[in-house]
């Protein structure tokens, strides 16, 4: 499928910041002045621009850098920045102004705190890890996985996720993470399911943001019970109502939820109580303790909560024949890990078969 569009920020000539935080802007003012920039402060507004001849568009990029180092990650986050706003006074130019990216993004997307433009370069493809049954090895499952690769090197998809936040993106990433799953899947797949990881807070309205995924599953001719979506319990933590809310629009079109690296703890029993998911997955932390007694006992609760609300427990990150012995004798359904097989591409046969 296509890939998702990124646009870049280029060279600028004007910058007009606002904020309600009334100490944030006298330093940008000072720091755009010291650049040699005129930066004009009124009424919770900077408006820097470059009086000199030729134009120096260099000093922008310095200004950016230098704000990425004066102010914090809270300042930053609180300052809207409109790159060559335009000379418009009314409406237009104050709604212009709202719908701008604030200056920690802006300086994202400019590479003044990450390395962005990896994103746009990037060849993006699902890779899948096998999900088997712990009682006879039978393949059950896969869980896609997104990947990049620039420049002949593989890139995880926990670094292109974090970059995508950094600059806005995370919402159109995550849709195409969904999308390319469920099509690259399609060829090969048969009646297993498809574990798919997907954050609820990339999902701002359920039957608008998930129309493509809808469509990407009727185009793939997937039974729509195959589709397993996971949800990350830290995210499933931040928002209950709001994450109900997609859950429940999942479960109306046929899916399947996973609660994702269930770990140690209250919350997340009291999460996996509240969410009800078809499936719980034990963090590969928690498994990897499996030594413990403790961790064993956090386990065999997790797994008797679990199956009493008809849920399959998956423990995550199994490299050994050994924990995955201790895994099956806690009650524990499925299994992921190096163990079984790491993500790849889909092999040759299964896309033959």
């Amino acid at each position: 499928m296509d890939h998702p569009h990124f646009p870049l920020p280029g060279r600028v000539s004007r910058l007009l910041l606002a904020s309600q935080v009334e100490p944030v802007l006298p330093i940008v003012a000072r720091a755009a002045t010291d650049l040699g920039l005129n930066a004009e402060l009124v009424a919770g507004l900077v408006d820097v621009v470059d009086d000199s001849s030729p134009l120096d568009a260099r000093r922008f990029d310095r200004l950016l850098a230098r704000l990425a180092l004066d102010l914090s990650t809270a300042e930053t986050d609180a300052v809207r920045v409109a790159a060559d706003p335009g000379d418009d006074d009314g409406i237009a130019f104050a709604a212009g102004l709202m719908a701008a990216p604030t200056l920690s993004v802006e300086l994202a997307r400019r590479g003044v705190t990450a390395e962005v433009g990896l994103l746009a370069e990037a060849e993006l493809y699902p890779v899948y890890q096998p999900v088997v049954d712990l009682a006879d090895g039978r393949t059950t499952g896969y869980e896609a996985l997104l990947r990049g690769r620039v420049d002949g090197r593989e890139v995880g998809g926990g670094d292109l996720f974090f970059l995508a936040a950094a600059a806005g993106w995370g919402d159109r990433l995550d849709r195409f993470a969904r999308e390319a799953a469920i099509a690259g899947a399609a060829p090969w797949l048969g009646p297993a399911d498809l574990f798919v990881n997907s954050s609820p807070e990339a999902v701002y309205r359920p039957e608008v943001c998930l129309a493509g995924t809808e469509q990407a599953v009727r185009d793939a001719g997937l039974a729509p019970a195959q589709l397993v979506f996971e949800v990350v319990e830290a995210h499933a933590a931040r928002d209950r109502g709001h994450l109900l809310a997609v859950l429940e629009h999942h479960r109306a079109q046929g899916w399947r939820v996973a609660l994702d690296d269930v770990g140690v703890g209250w919350s997340s029993l009291a999460l996996v109580s509240a969410l009800r998911p078809d499936v719980v997955k034990l963090d590969k932390a928690l498994v990897n303790r499996l030594d413990s007694a403790a961790a064993r006992a956090v386990v065999g609760g997790l797994v008797e909560l679990a199956h009493s609300l008809g849920a399959v427990v998956v423990a995550e990150g199994v490299e050994t024949q050994a924990r995955a012995d201790q895994a099956r004798q806690l009650g524990v359904d499925l299994g992921q890990g190096w163990l079984f097989g790491r993500p790849a591409r889909p092999a040759a046969e299964l896309l033959a078969g």
